[in-house]
């Protein structure tokens, strides 16, 4: 069995982010849950990361949240994306894609026309 990897600094607002944006509002644990099985239980998300990483997002006012009634019928808060979060996420993404495609650059192998 392969061993989970804690999610790399600085991309958990990121997974967050679209995660909401793709599946609309979820608790904490939906969230993880998600986050884990996009990457396809290679990720391993901590709780105690997780719930500051949000708190964060909610004070920089790109997610809000609210409590509500789980699936399993429990108390829990529910985020949700805000329109700053929208425009902040598609920001993140392309700076997302122009770093990765940098690094992909030095992780190739070398040719001579370079």
């Amino acid at each position: 069995m392969e061993k989970k990897s804690d999610v790399w600094q600085g991309t958990l607002a990121l997974m967050v982010l679209k995660t909401l944006e793709g599946l609309g509002p979820l608790h904490g644990y939906g969230i993880a849950r998600r986050i884990e099985t996009i990457s396809r239980d290679a990720l391993a998300v901590n709780y105690g990361t997780l719930y500051p990483a949000l708190l964060k997002l909610e004070q920089e006012g790109f997610i809000t949240s609210e409590w509500g009634v789980s699936e399993n019928n429990r108390k829990a808060k529910f985020y949700s994306l805000t329109n700053a979060g929208r425009k902040h996420l598609t920001k993140a993404v392309e700076e997302w894609e122009r770093t990765t495609a940098t690094m992909a650059l030095f992780l190739a192998p070398l040719k001579e026309d370079r």
